[in-house]
Order: structure tokens, then C-alpha cells, then sequence
């Protein structure tokens, strides 16, 4: 299938949240259930001594495809089932190859972030979660938390973590729907990033705006009524939420910069 890479305007950011929001409502349930489920696969999987890790994070470019997939087929009055996570191992061998090439290979790039963000830090990281894990009283934990080598970690994470999303961000999509080899795809993901920008400043900047909005909202309404301790609860739920909208959505940025089948009524601006 021919993909035509587009500039797109920065107001397109802010569609492509609604959008996936739509998409939601048509399916909430179908979708959560796709977002659950990946969610105890991933628990499953590491519990597997060694390979778990490797498994979960080699797993995340077929997560973004698969509600692509999802939501296509929402788009089409279909509803999505666990299938979609298979879907893109089973078009051509070759096709097969790249997306496992990509998926292992984003796995790998994620070990080295981790081992890179473990030396910036120091272990400070581990040792912190690891006084969670036991239990350990309140003031190990927080002269722990003080440690000015967590920050270092954090931005090496972060920093890096948001530096590889953008070879794979459209990756596994245009190796699925434009049959593209693995470099090529991971190129053509980064060359619409790009040129597209501004309109992804300006979904991950709603983004952001959109979770603290909503957690700060939740945590003082439960708060003023007395249930504080209801509220980790709801963020919770609230967060599995947004996480599968935030899915859901990725399918419109990629039609929108590659022009593959945009649904008119929905990216027109006028939705």
C-alpha cells in the first residue's frame, strides 16, 4: 500500500486526542479489555526468570500496532478482540521477520537505557525501589529519595526512553500497512516526527495538561469529601483509562502523516 508522508498542522495534535476519545466511546469496554489483558500478559511474563523483561519490553511496538489495528476495526463497526496482537505476525514471512526484528530490537535499545541509567545514577535507583519492596521504614526511604543521583537516572531514562520512541513511534505500522523494511521504517517514522512537530508538541503537551488535570481534580474532590484513601483508587482506574485512549489515538496520528485511509468524518476538523 503507497503512504505519502504530509506536514499537518499543529491543531492536529489536539484532534487526534479527541479522536481517540470517540473511538472509545464506541468501544470502552472492548478496548479496555485489549488494555487489560496486555497488562496480565505482561505480569505473566515476568515472572519467566531472565526472559520475562526481555519479553514484556519486546512486546511494546506490537502493543502500539495492535490497537491501531483496534481501532481501525472500531472505525468499521467491528469489535476488536485479542486477535490484533497476532495480526501483524501474520501477513507475509518477511513481514513477520521485520516486526520481530523491530520488537527485539526495541527491547535491546531498552536493556542499554536501563544499564546507562543505572551507571548515571549509580544504583540509587535500585537501592530505592528495592527499600520499597521491603518495607523498609519511613526515613530509610526518604533519605534514600534524596539522593541527588536519582535525578541524574531519571533524565538519562527519560531522555533516552523519549529519543527511541521516535524511530518506532509509525515504525511497526509502515512495515505492517506499507511493507517497508526495518531501517526504512524506522527512518520514515522519524523523518514525520520531524517534520510533524509541532503537532506532536502539541498532543503531548495536552497529554500532560490532561493527566495532572484530572489527578489533581480527583485527589482534592476526594479529599474535601473525606475519602482520601478512595482516591488511589480512582487514579488508578482513571489511568488504565486514559492509557487506552492514549492507544487508541495513535492510529489517527499515522493515517494523518501518512494519508493511509484517513476516515474523513473524523480528521477533517470538523468532528
Amino acid at each position: 500500500m503507497q503512504l505519502h508522508l504530509q506536514q499537518v498542522p499543529p491543531r492536529n495534535g489536539r484532534l487526534w486526542i479527541r479522536h481517540g476519545f470517540k473511538v472509545f466511546q464506541r468501544q470502552p469496554l472492548a478496548l479496555a479489555g485489549l488494555f487489560g489483558l496486555f497488562l496480565f500478559a505482561g505480569f505473566v511474563a515476568m515472572l519467566i526468570p531472565g526472559l520475562g523483561l526481555l519479553l514484556t519490553m519486546a512486546s511494546l511496538p506490537l502493543l502500539s500496532l495492535g490497537f491501531m489495528l483496534a481501532t481501525h476495526l472500531v472505525l468499521q463497526k467491528k469489535t476488536p478482540t485479542a486477535a490484533v496482537f497476532a495480526a501483524p505476525l501474520k501477513l507475509t514471512p518477511e513481514r513477520r521477520r521485520n516486526q520481530l526484528i523491530l520488537c527485539f530490537g526495541y527491547a535491546g535499545a531498552m536493556l542499554v537505557i536501563g544499564l546507562l541509567a543505572d551507571w548515571a545514577d549509580g544504583g540509587s535507583t535500585r537501592d530505592l525501589q528495592r527499600l520499597i519492596a521491603e518495607n523498609a521504614d519511613n526515613d530509610t526511604i526518604a533519605n534514600a529519595a534524596t539522593d541527588p543521583r536519582l535525578f541524574w537516572g531519571l533524565a538519562t531514562r527519560l531522555g533516552l526512553i523519549s529519543l527511541l520512541s521516535v524511530p518506532y513511534w509509525h515504525a511497526p505500522a509502515l512495515v505492517h500497512w506499507g511493507g517497508q523494511g526495518v531501517a526504512q521504517a524506522l527512518f520514515s517514522s522519524t523523518l514525520a516526527l520531524w517534520r510533524n512537530k509541532a503537532a506532536f508538541a502539541v498532543n503531548m503537551l495536552l497529554w500532560t495538561g490532561l493527566v495532572m488535570g484530572i489527578g489533581s481534580a480527583v485527589t482534592l474532590v476526594f479529599t474535601l469529601v473525606g475519602l482520601p484513601t478512595v482516591a488511589p483508587v480512582v487514579l488508578m482506574a482513571t489511568g488504565l483509562m486514559l492509557s487506552t485512549v492514549f492507544y487508541a489515538s495513535l492510529y489517527f496520528s499515522f493515517v494523518d502523516c501518512f494519508m493511509f485511509g484517513a476516515p474523513q468524518n473524523l480528521l477533517d476538523g470538523q468532528a
